[in-house]
């Protein structure tokens, strides 16, 4: 039966026009995402659990992947395997540094490392480190660093190997089954540049015109969340779409600034205004 299909799809396929072909193949074909700007990655250097120096500078011509995570952290332990395999794979083009997040002592980190057979460095991720990368807030995340060392991406959570390497090999000028498309970072990957953003996950701005979009883009900017993010408005939206209570905050905004913006209502016709005598 499958042969069957088999044969029906390439008999298809030959009878379809050339242009109709390139376009399906076009939509079907995976699209990777990269900064179109991006900025320099945050430098930093520190001793290593193997007792190494681990400085971002020093990898200056490879792709680096910035790799936070935690021995406690489930997801970071599924994804080990995979940053092996691609740390072989690609060994002398791509520099993966774990940078552990975990309470633990770096002895029982270490020993961690050693039992999983992590082959790439692995250092004890400061608070200055976490700061310089936007604090963090989930594991896995994972920055990826171009060859000039500039942060062209940022992933939270397990992700398909197999968008690492095809975005690895896309920064080594390999050869990729994929499409690059870019997008200007709004805090998708440094949190400061939420204030970028025209549009935030899970706010209707549509009922506002141009200039109270503006006015109501300022606020969410200026004020915080009260939520223990410690971010601003915009940055809390990006940063976690799902929080309710910057999703509150926001709405009595918006309200605030349509209600201002209302004209007075006029009289009915007919009517006459009550005059108040003096």
């Amino acid at each position: 039966m499958r042969g069957l299909v088999r044969s029906f799809l390439c008999l298809f396929l030959l009878a379809a026009p050339a242009a109709a072909r390139a376009g399906n193949a076009d939509e079907r074909q995976p699209v990777i995402r990269l900064a179109r700007d991006p900025e320099p990655a945050p430098a930093f250097s520190v001793v290593g659990l193997d007792g190494q120096p681990v400085a971002l500078e020093a990898q200056r011509g490879k792709v680096v992947l910035l790799n936070f995570w935690a021995t406690w952290c489930k997801p970071c332990r599924a994804e080990i395997p995979d940053l092996i395999a691609l740390q072989n794979g690609y060994a002398g083009k791509l520099q993966i540094i774990g940078l552990s997040l975990d309470d633990e002592s770096p002895e029982t980190v270490q020993e961690f490392v050693r039992e999983t057979g992590i082959n790439y460095p692995v250092a004890m991720a400061t608070a200055k480190i976490r700061a310089l990368y936007g604090g963090v807030p989930a594991l896995p995340t994972s920055f990826l660093v171009d060859t000039q060392g500039r942060v062209v991406q940022k992933h939270t959570g397990l992700r398909d190997p197999a968008l690492y390497e095809t975005e690895i090999r896309a920064l080594l000028g390999l050869p990729i089954d994929a499409r690059i498309e870019t997008f200007e970072d709004k805090g998708e990957i440094f949190l400061r540049n939420a204030s970028r953003a025209t549009e935030l996950p899970g706010v209707d701005l549509s009922r506002l015109t141009p200039e109270q979009k503006q006015a109501a883009l300022r606020r969410f900017n200026a004020e915080s969340c009260t939520c223990p993010c410690e971010l601003t408005l915009a940055q809390c939206r990006v940063n976690d779409s799902e929080c309710p209570v910057s999703a509150e905050i926001i709405e009595k905004i918006v309200s605030q600034i349509r209600r201002k913006a209302a004209p007075a209502a006029k009289p009915a016709p007919g009517s006459t205004a009550r005059k108040t005598k003096t």
